[in-house]
């Protein structure tokens, strides 16, 4: 028998059905289980056979994926990948996916350059075993939280090499509050940044997510937040009283010129298998904020951001993660306790009230 993760592909495009299933396929840990050019022919695959992760888009004929999904989660709970395109409609969906229940969104493959097609099957592969791992509100599966396959990954040293401490950065009264999530992390972030008072420290997010879907997912925050929430610019002043979000497929490095912290927005390789990552983000926090500044990482697949964190606390940072019950995901957490990476372990409602209480 089969351990392997069993992949069901919903989608109306024939091409896109078979560049999923090719890409799916050579995963060594996934196999594509079936296919369904809409939720109806889906729906009867599911009576024969039960998945354990769907790959659905949003826009198909007969039925769209948002109603697919809301019945999918209703009557049987399965780990949902949503893969949309880049529109704005498209990514305004998606998000609604992600609130319907979805685990991961991703987008869609092009046949466009060599390395866009093999970062696209890195992305789509990690999406689809971060949700085979993923815990659901109606139906919580229990899997091993660790990555089943780790293909070679480049570290923070491609875009950001180590050095040693900056002495100069001496204890301020000015904190800055750098986040890193994955899996499940759009619903952390929500609560987390829903909870922050006007007056909060400058706040600097990296959540693994797709281009375009980072600015629609930014400015909802902004629409029920208090504090002002935005995809991060290159040059952007981190201030308080405002949250930047790295833009999908950008990292995004914390800098400082004299008195201001502000962020730098760049291209680069992947990074444990993402761009952003939560590592370069923090590696760049120890190096320039170091002591004045609180790093919290969050519910997600993988080891990203576990050794920036740790660099954080080395460099006089106080460190927090997120406790295992209420995350979706608990790898990076995990990863980042295992390295003693991490001060405290809270749920996530405990969160935000310790990060901005008095230091």
């Amino acid at each position: 028998m089969s351990d392997k993760v069993k992949v069901l592909i919903v989608d109306d495009s024939a091409i896109v059905r078979q560049t999923l299933a090719q890409i799916i396929d050579s995963d060594p840990l996934l196999e594509v289980m079936g296919t369904a050019s809409d939720p109806y022919f889906a729906a009867k695959k599911i009576a024969e056979e039960v998945p354990d992760v769907i790959t659905l888009d949003v826009e198909m004929p007969r039925m769209d994926g948002l109603t697919f999904l809301k019945k999918i989660m209703s009557q049987h709970p399965i780990p949902v990948v949503i893969i949309s395109s880049l529109t704005a409609q498209g990514t305004e969906t998606g998000l609604k996916a992600l609130e319907l229940g979805a685990v991961e969104i991703i987008t869609k493959p092009q046949m466009n350059t060599k390395q866009f097609i093999e970062e696209s099957r890195i992305r789509i592969c990690d999406a689809v075993r971060a949700a085979a791992h993923a815990k659901l509100k109606l139906k919580r599966r229990r899997f091993e939280a660790e990555p089943m396959y780790v293909a070679p990954k480049l570290s923070a040293d491609a875009v950001l090499p180590p050095s040693t401490p900056n002495l100069s950065m001496i204890k301020t009264t000015e904190i800055v509050i750098a986040v890193g999530a994955s899996t499940g992390g759009t619903e952390a972030l929500t609560s987390f940044l829903k909870a922050m008072p006007l007056d909060t420290p400058g706040i600097v997010i990296v959540q693994h997510m797709p281009e375009k879907f980072t600015t629609s997912f930014a400015n909802r925050l902004n629409e029920i937040c208090q504090i002002t929430v935005k995809e991060a610019e290159n040059g952007d002043s981190v201030i308080r009283g405002r949250a930047l979000i790295a833009p999908g497929n950008f990292h995004m490095l914390l800098k400082r010129s004299g008195a201001r912290y502000y962020v730098e927005v760049k291209e680069g390789p992947l990074v444990n298998r993402h761009r952003p990552s939560v590592d370069v983000l923090f590696r760049s926090t120890a190096r320039y904020a170091g002591a004045n500044a609180i790093g919290v990482i969050m519910t997600g697949m993988g080891d990203d951001g576990a050794r920036g964190l740790l660099e954080m606390k080395q460099s006089g940072a106080k460190t927090v993660a997120q406790d295992e019950k209420t995350c979706v995901v608990f790898g990076m957490p995990k990863e980042a306790i295992k390295m003693g990476a991490v001060d405290k372990i809270l749920p996530l409602d405990s969160i935000a009230p310790y990060v901005i209480r008095p230091i």
